[in-house]
């Protein structure tokens, strides 16, 4: 089973890289595919893409490898491209294109976690949470609940964080009942995954498709029934093994913070804002979402002011009651997912160096030509479990294969909702077997696979039936 999940990691590191060639590179990029240093290139991928695979086991940071990864690969490419007297400019001009998209991908993420930290601070999720654990639902409620939240806050917020809240949800409700933590967690994984399969902000894949123009903003919504059936039908059959048991209800109440709803409106705002620069000013999403983090800027100003005040003069009544320190954006800043960010760094660069060796061209075109785009698309879903679907989405995108509007919402739809086949194919799935340890594991996610499957292919042809003049 190792020896096969590394053949397919290799596969497609290979292919994902081979994707970006479309960008440059061009002729030159293909004939550079038998170069000692462009093997070298594709091994240091595979090898750092395997440290990523592990990094439960190791506790090494997943950007650190691919990091190194694409330093060394460029500088093999640099080299490479003087031995074949290829201009010193295509290799910058290839480097800056893709640093540019990531600065893109950045910033927009940037402000998105910026806002999600700040809800968090203010209390936002932890009140929902408590709200749900003090109702007293029976287990086969709760599990609907949480499935069905987990569906719809991720279009919004990101599957991470909407598992680990309804995560936490799970494990308060249930305590020590893990046969419900486990069924209920698959099911949370496959909701976040699917809601944010239809929403440009709900997953990195949609975000990218979204930002790289292949579809606009309202089309993404033409997956939306395709989505909720890929939740539901694995959903409605596990629903059948969950028991009606009505557990204690906890005596837990938390409060939102002072200008928590009014964080979330600046949110709102601020995708309205993003989603107006681009289909209106023809303007990259990513300025319009740091406009938008600028609006939180200011009221994180007033924020803080309104608490220090509190804090020195009226602590006991006024509204700083219990406040360690006042609420300052920069520190929110501070505890975004920097792994995450430079991992999505390490990635594009690894991705644009090995496109123009020529590796993505080669297997794209096994792919899109040989197999055909609806099997190719349905395949990159699939490697999406096995293998973290940002590299395979990016390397689709860079190749960027002819196809109508259809196929290009159905791959960000399998890219999307693929990695709920595993539980290592998402980082919902990853998050919670590990605030869910021992009890979520990979093997118990397994036992499901069949029926997430059928909800997998329910929606690839619910898609292809709803959307057919698409294609």
């Amino acid at each position: 089973m190792k020896i096969f999940l590394t053949l397919c990691i290799a596969l497609l590191g290979s292919c994902g890289q081979a994707l970006a060639s479309g960008h440059g590179g061009g002729e030159a990029a293909v004939s550079l595919t038998t170069t000692a240093f462009g093997y070298a290139s594709l091994a240091l991928f595979v090898m750092a893409y395997i440290l990523v695979i592990f990094e439960e086991q190791t506790h090494l940071r997943k950007s650190k490898p691919v990091m190194m990864a694409a330093g060394f690969i460029w500088i093999l490419l640099a080299i490479t491209y003087k031995q074949m007297g290829i201009p010193a400019e295509e290799g910058h001009n290839a480097i800056i294109h893709n640093i540019t998209e990531y600065a893109e991908l950045m910033l927009f993420l940037l402000s998105a976690m910026t806002y999600i930290n700040s809800m968090d601070e203010r209390n936002v999720f932890q009140a929902l949470r408590s709200w749900l654990v003090s109702r007293g639902f029976s287990l086969r409620i709760v599990f609907w609940i949480t499935g069905l939240l987990a569906f719809i806050i991720s279009p919004i917020a990101d599957n991470l964080t909407t598992a680990l809240l309804m995560g936490a949800v799970v494990m308060a409700v249930a305590k020590d009942n893990k046969k419900f933590i486990a069924i209920a967690c698959i099911n949370i994984v496959v909701g976040a995954n699917a809601g944010g399969a239809f929403s440009p902000f709900g997953d990195i894949t949609t975000l990218m498709v979204w930002q790289k123009g292949q579809a606009a903003f309202g089309q993404f919504f033409l997956l939306f029934i395709p989505a909720l059936l890929n939740w539901i039908i694995p959903a409605t059959i596990m629903s059948f093994f969950v028991s009606k048991e009505v557990p204690e209800a906890m005596d837990e109440t938390v409060s939102m913070k002072f200008g928590a709803k009014r964080i979330i409106v600046l949110f709102l705002m601020t995708i309205v804002t993003a989603v107006s620069f681009h289909n209106f000013l023809d303007l990259p999403p990513a300025a319009g979402m740091m406009l938008g983090l600028s609006y939180l800027g200011f009221f994180s100003y007033y924020i803080k002011m309104k608490e220090k005040r509190s804090l020195e003069y009226d602590k006991p009544l006024g509204i700083g009651a219990g406040i360690q320190d006042p609420f300052d954006i920069f520190t929110r800043v501070a505890h975004a997912e920097w792994d995450t960010l430079l991992f999505f760094y390490g990635v594009i660069l690894c991705v644009g160096g090995l496109s123009q060796f020529g590796y993505l061209a080669l297997v794209s075109h096994q792919m899109y030509v040989g197999l055909g785009a609806t099997y190719a698309n349905i395949l990159v879903g699939i490697l999406s479990a096995i293998v973290d679907n940002i590299p395979v989405m990016f390397a689709v995108l860079t190749m960027d294969p002819s196809m109508p509007l259809g196929q290009w919402l159905l791959v960000t739809l399998t890219a999307g909702v693929g990695g709920s086949l595993l539980s290592i194919g998402s980082a919902a799935g990853v998050a919670l077997m590990g605030t869910a340890r021992g009890t979520y594991t990979f093997g118990a996610h397994l036992k499901w696979t069949p029926i997430v499957a059928l909800g997998y292919a329910a929606s690839i042809y619910a898609h292809i039936f709803i959307n057919s003049r698409l294609f």
